[in-house]
């Protein structure tokens, strides 16, 4: 009982750090002279600073733990240094709905891909039949958006570009999620497993600002962006999402992932103004059935879960 109550905890965890991710978009389009690289770097560093000095203490009493498993940390760390350049730069070069569903919609396949070949975890029906109705719905939502509001790149190559680095997103997010998964999963607090990860990627991506981040604080309005991107979206984001961690593996928890261009496009309507077509709509309800057919009556859910420093 306690551990379907935990893996109700953490589904739930996960799908708010969702819906905070998804603001980054709409967030971003209110300082648009601030670079992409910029953007992420500092977003990414400082959330990374923010979750180093909330996981101190648990940092210390897992040292051992962490320094016992430094090919994990490595690549935990170098996965989320590459993400949001990857991640910003496609949205860039091949629009904001575009590069978000590539990079989202490849995830889950990745992290899957992960578990399957490193784990030897084997892929459910469940899982498969869910991540199909997810994938379609993404790639409706990404059809459905209207070029003219689009602010992606006019040359196919750098289209082509975008989302090759869409991919790459994808990838590093599922790699530093199993990262933040094994450590856990070997006794490692999901604070300290977070912390750790993203206080690595911090060292790389805080020094890149010298050459990007000139625009970051020349208006109220950017420096307002940038350091709400830090708090809101990366610091208690990555905060909730490593919670669900301790109860949900890496795939399922890459898929209810799928939220979070479904939230950013309501935000693009609602806020920014723009608008999709029928097809776009369609793909939103695709991707609601396809976070239902994971959260209603999921087997083996109590097999799973994790307890954090067990």
């Amino acid at each position: 009982m306690r551990d379907m109550k935990g893996a109700g905890g953490g589904i739930l965890a996960i799908i708010f750090a969702c819906f905070l991710w998804g603001t980054t978009g709409t967030a971003a389009s209110f300082a648009p002279d601030i670079s992409a690289l910029a953007i992420g770097a500092f977003a990414m560093g400082m959330g990374g600073v923010l979750l180093v000095l909330n996981a101190l203490k648990a940092l210390l009493k897992d040292s051992a733990l962490l320094l016992a498993n430094p090919r994990i940390l490595f690549v935990g760390g170098v996965a989320v240094a590459i993400y949001p350049l990857a991640f910003y730069s496609s949205m860039r070069l091949s629009g904001v709905a575009i590069g978000t569903v590539v990079s989202l919609a490849s995830a889950p396949l990745f992290a899957a891909l992960l578990e399957r070949l490193i784990n030897r975890k084997k892929l459910s029906p469940q899982w498969l039949a869910s991540f199909t109705v997810g994938a379609v719905g993404i790639l409706l939502l990404a059809l459905g958006k209207s070029p003219s509001t689009d602010g992606a790149s006019s040359s196919s190559i750098g289209q082509q570009l975008g989302i090759v680095l869409g991919l790459v997103a994808g990838l590093t997010y599922a790699m530093y999620s199993w990262a933040a998964k094994q450590l856990i999963e070997r006794g490692v607090h999901s604070k300290s497993a977070m912390a750790a990860v993203f206080g690595l990627a911090s060292l790389v991506l805080l020094p890149t600002l010298t050459f990007t981040g000139g625009n970051l604080f020349v208006t109220p309005v950017n420096a307002g962006v940038a350091v709400y991107m830090a708090v809101v979206p990366m610091f208690l984001g990555y905060l909730c999402f490593s919670y669900g961690l301790r109860y949900v593996d890496v795939s399922h928890a890459t898929l209810l992932t799928l939220l979070e261009p479904v939230v950013a496009m309501m935000l693009a309507v609602v806020v920014v103004g723009e608008r999709f077509m029928g097809m776009g709509w369609c793909g939103v309800g695709l991707i609601l059935i396809s976070l239902l057919m994971q959260i209603v009556k999921r087997p083996g859910v109590s097999a799973t879960t994790v307890e954090a420093g067990a």
